[in-house]
């Protein structure tokens, strides 16, 4: 029998030198991965893994993954180990900066002790800590709570020189919402975030435990029952002519059916990788027109930077909506690796966004299918390892797709091109709920950065909320009102969801994190609620720019 292969213990100091060379080094039970040659493989996309480089990944990892494949093929990866705590690096591609180790004075390498320094969680300048200290990325609360809105290592453009007014509006409304969450939630200091990651990872055991990853597939034949009834409807108001039946029974087919999508695509039905994709491509891909490989690529960032405004996808709807004030100072997406410009459009539409809200969910789909044919005819998902496949199994159900539908039913089925139109937008319109239920969980909740210290499970309870609601009305909602739980254990089948909330608040109270319920005329009123606290604040930078225009003309008149 082989002997266990053993690791060089590596400094602070070696991981910073190798990251600023360009390597994606990850921090995972202690052991230093390198993800370099997996980037290119990774079935949930390259974007997750940039986002953990410099990071300890290992609760993320754990529940975003099966452990039996992921671990094995992880490990293959090793180049070094650490000892003590690891102090979270910001990764580069959210404008963390590192130094090369050609840039090392006398002394400088500390052999990491800054990780388990409180200089490091107080901003304190050290030389093993990757940049100055930034207000936006060390959590220190007293310079969060005072934190210039485009501070060093911001990936927000900067405001241009002279406007100070600007400025200073960016920096109250960001100070604000900082000192609100370092107000409502457990310190950022080391010792109460271990406690907190040490606690979750109890309460992970004992929900493993409990047998609440285990799949119920009793409740999937229900499911399956319930879907057949609305296909068959379908199909059979398609054949009488009762055109709007027959495409109400299509729109709560696509709703329902989306719901075990979510499922596949977290591997939460077989727990195994292939069985669960090829199920959820079946389902998203052949019988709906939407591409389950860029959803994944979009869900796991947004797991990993939930309702971070320059990161998370799911909360980038500009110049449409804009749930956060950041969202007005021209913010670069990482994900879509583009400026979301505050343009003359968004001031608009963003000036309405409480009363167009509705409205534009309703013509959602229509945007999902732009993303899904985007995601495939760019190849932005993964073209070796196991998934390599899966754009060509992906782009072959686009094409019975839009064959069964496009053609067979809406042309060929369909008389006259009125009742068509007609039949599209009541089919389409039909999935709005669906839309309003991926937002209601993250809209209202913080989109404030308290930086590289916060633990995974108090980010996921702060960006969250559930939705209150009686037992019989799970179908409808679909696990969907349950996102606290599934941030912190995605993975869960989700007709566990509901017997893992007790365990959850219990956890909550151990930990003193607030759990955000609400009912679901509650929720959405929250969600209403901030669009038009947005909706304010770009009048009053609107009114900001005004004064600074005005202030300016005099001067330019008199250079004239």
């Amino acid at each position: 029998m082989a002997a266990p292969r053993t690791y060089p213990l590596m400094s602070r100091r070696d991981i910073e030198a190798m990251i600023a060379d360009g390597r994606k080094l990850i921090i995972l039970d202690q052991f230093v991965v390198k993800a370099d040659p997996w980037l290119a493989y990774h079935p949930g996309g390259d974007k997750a893994i940039l986002h953990m480089v410099g990071r300890d990944a290992t609760d993320e990892i754990t529940v975003l993954h099966s452990l039996a494949e992921a671990r094995q093929q992880m490990d293959r990866y090793r180049i070094g180990r650490i000892e003590g705590r690891w102090t979270n690096f910001v990764p580069p591609i959210q404008g963390g900066k590192f130094r090369a180790a050609e840039d090392d004075n006398a002394g400088d390498d500390t052999d990491g002790d800054v990780s388990e320094s409180p200089l490091a969680s107080a901003g304190a300048s050290s030389p093993s800590i990757s940049r100055d200290p930034s207000p936006i990325f060390d959590n220190d609360e007293a310079s969060l709570r005072n934190r210039p809105a485009a501070a060093k290592g911001s990936t927000t453009p900067a405001t241009p020189p002279g406007d100070d007014t600007v400025m200073a509006f960016f920096d109250r409304e960001t100070n604000k919402k900082i000192s609100l969450d370092l107000d409502k939630y457990p310190s950022l200091d080391f010792t109460t975030q271990d406690e907190i990651v040490k606690k979750y990872r109890a309460l992970h055991e004992q929900v493993k435990s409990e047998g609440l990853y285990q799949c119920n597939y009793a409740s999937y034949a229900i499911e399956l029952f319930r879907y057949s009834l609305m296909f068959g409807g379908f199909l059979l108001f398609l054949q009488w002519g009762w055109y709007p039946l027959s495409a109400f029974c299509l729109g709560c087919f696509w709703h329902q059916v989306a719901f075990t999508v979510h499922d596949a695509g977290h591997m939460g039905i077989t727990h195994n990788f292939q069985v669960d994709s090829v199920l959820g491509y079946i389902m998203a891909d052949y019988f709906g027109g939407l591409s389950l490989g860029w959803w994944k690529r979009n869900h796991n960032v947004h797991h990993i930077v939930t309702n971070s405004p320059e990161h998370d996808p799911d909360i980038e709807h500009m110049p449409f909506m804009a749930v956060s004030h950041r969202l007005l100072g021209n913010l670069k997406s990482t994900y879509y690796d583009r400026v979301m410009e505050y343009d003359a459009a968004a001031k608009f539409l963003i000036g309405i966004q409480k009363y167009s809200y509705y409205v534009l969910l309703t013509f959602g789909r229509f945007n999902l299918y732009r993303l899904s044919w985007e995601f495939l005819l760019k190849g932005q998902g993964p073209r070796k390892g196991p998934a390599w496949w899966h754009r060509w199994f992906e782009i072959v159900g686009q094409c019975v797709f839009w064959y069964w539908f496009g053609y067979g039913v809406v042309y060929k089925s369909i008389p006259t091109g009125w009742d068509r139109f007609v039949y599209v937008m009541i089919s389409h319109m039909i999935t709005m709920p669906l839309h309003a239920q991926i937002c209601l969980s993250h809209f209202a909740m913080s989109t404030s950065d308290l930086g590289a210290h916060e633990s995974f499970p108090q980010k996921m309870l702060r960006t969250t909320m559930d939705i209150d609601c009686p037992q019989w009305l799970d179908f409808f909602h679909g696990g969907l009102q349950f996102q606290v739980i599934h941030h912190l254990y995605p993975r869960m089948p989700r007709h566990n969801l509901r017997r893992a909330q007790k365990l959850v608040q219990a956890f909550c109270d151990d930990v003193n994190i607030p759990y955000a319920l609400y009912g679901f005329v509650e929720g959405n009123g929250q969600v209403v609620g901030r669009l038009g606290e947005v909706s304010r604040q770009a009048a009053v930078l609107a009114k900001c720019q005004e004064v600074i225009t005005k202030s300016e003309e005099p001067l330019h008149s008199h250079a004239h």
